[in-house]
C-alpha cells in the first residue's frame, strides 16, 4: 500500500488548539489520498482537533469549514474522492479554511 506525506494548512485558531506555532502540518496518509484519509490522519496526530472540522457523530464537514486545494473549492466533493495529484504528491497543500458568514 502506498504512503504519502500531505501538507495541511490550518486556520490560526486550529493551529493554536493543536499547539502549533505556524506553517503547514505534515501528515502521513496510507492508501488513497482523499479528504477523509487526510482528515483521519490529521485527527489521529492531533486528537484535540476531533470534532472541530467534522461532526463527531456523522463525520460530515462542519457548516463553516471549507476545503480548498489547487485553487478549487472541494467543500462539496465526496469525502472519498481522490484529491488532486499536486496535493497527493505534497507539492500543494490541502487547505482547511474557516468560512465567514454575516449580514
Amino acid at each position: 500500500m502506498s504512503r504519502a506525506t500531505i501538507r495541511v494548512a490550518l486556520p490560526a485558531h486550529l493551529r493554536t488548539l493543536a499547539r502549533l506555532d505556524h506553517g503547514d502540518v505534515m501528515v502521513e496518509v496510507e492508501g488513497r489520498v482523499t479528504q477523509r484519509s487526510v482528515l483521519d490522519a490529521l485527527e489521529a496526530r492531533y486528537p484535540m482537533l476531533c470534532g472541530t472540522i467534522r461532526d463527531h457523530a456523522t463525520q460530515e464537514r462542519r457548516p463553516f469549514v471549507r476545503f480548498f486545494a489547487c485553487e478549487q473549492d472541494l467543500s462539496h466533493e465526496s469525502p472519498d474522492a481522490p484529491l488532486p495529484e499536486a496535493v497527493a504528491s505534497g507539492k500543494e497543500p490541502f487547505f482547511v479554511i474557516g468560512a465567514i458568514a454575516g449580514g
